[in-house]
């Protein structure tokens, strides 16, 4: 299951309740594109992961103490400098887009009341964690992207920052009975025609939607007649109130006692699988790497023993 905007969504309504009101005690930097703060807030002292990798870009609550180098890197300096000791005054998503945003407040060096952002972007290869200022300017990236890299958007010290264009996708949270039916006029297959249509949400977390229905997840869009419409808007809004009222079902399905999907909503369609509940989304996050990461070393272990017997 993609780490999309319903995921990102139970994670902002986890850290709003834990860390709001906290203040961030210690920065660090253990790898070049994560960022580790600890918080100390009124249910006890919390460790957050930032990680803009492109190959597994992750936010969630860890109980893990990396150790961080000797000297710390420019972008982990930068940090210290402007919002060590910053209280949290927000968590928030813009949308159900992948992005986390906290809201911060400081004192400068002399003494004079300041707001920034740290904002992080988990968008694949895309991802990135920046620090903005009140006027929405970037301070500092952990990852610069120049405009030979992107005629999009360059993030450096200095440029504006905005949120990238999701390619006129709709905001499904704001979504209406017209505006979703506007959508459903397609020929390809309803998870896809979702997917792409709305910001965040992932094609695996359209076929738990669809299948709820209960329709096919080969139904082509242009094709469902007027109760299927319904049925499908009912469910659909249906989970946009949910994430509104930050109601969410975080969940792993296994088999053999491997994690396969996770989510943020009850899989319900996974009736081959044992799907187990979690209380929180960082505890799930933090149990289906690890346990894929288990399970990946097992199999390259099994692989070169067999390869070992074979020589």
């Amino acid at each position: 299951m993609a780490f999309d905007g319903i995921t990102v969504a139970a994670l902002v309504h986890e850290l709003s309740e834990k860390l709001t009101g906290g203040r961030i005690s210690k920065i660090a930097q253990p790898e070049a594109d994560e960022i580790i703060l600890t918080v100390k807030a009124k249910g006890g002292t919390f460790r957050l992961l930032l990680c803009a990798s492109a190959s597994l870009p992750l936010a969630y609550l860890t109980e893990e103490n990396t150790l961080s180098p000797m000297t710390a890197p420019n972008f982990c300096m930068l940090l210290r400098k402007h919002i060590g000791n910053a209280r949290i005054l927000s968590v928030t998503q813009p949308g159900l887009e992948r992005v986390i945003r906290f809201e911060l407040e400081h004192l400068d060096e002399m003494g004079d009341l300041h707001t920034k952002s740290l904002i992080i972007e988990i968008m694949g290869k895309h991802s990135n964690i920046l620090l903005v200022d009140e006027n929405e300017v970037i301070l500092d990236a952990i990852r610069h992207v120049s405009a030979s890299v992107s005629s999009v958007r360059e993030v450096l010290p200095g440029r504006p920052y905005f949120i990238p264009n999701t390619e006129g996708k709709k905001d499904p949270l704001s979504a209406d009975r017209s505006s979703f039916e506007e959508v459903l006029k397609g020929g390809k297959e309803l998870p896809f025609v979702l997917s792409q249509s709305f910001t965040g949400l992932s094609r695996p977390s359209m076929i738990e939607l669809v299948s709820r229905c209960p329709l096919s997840a080969d139904t082509p869009a242009g094709e469902l007649d007027p109760t299927e419409k319904d049925r499908l808007w009912a469910i659909f809004s249906g989970l946009m109130e949910d994430i509104r009222a930050g109601v969410f079902h975080p969940c792993i399905a296994f088999q053999d006692e491997e994690p396969q999907e996770f989510a943020s909503i009850l899989l319900t369609s996974y009736t081959d699988y044992e799907v187990v509940p979690y209380e929180s989304v960082s505890s799930l996050l933090r149990d289906y790497y690890s346990l894929r990461s288990r399970a990946s070393r097992m199999r390259q272990k099994s692989a070169d023993l067999r390869r070992l017997l074979q020589t």
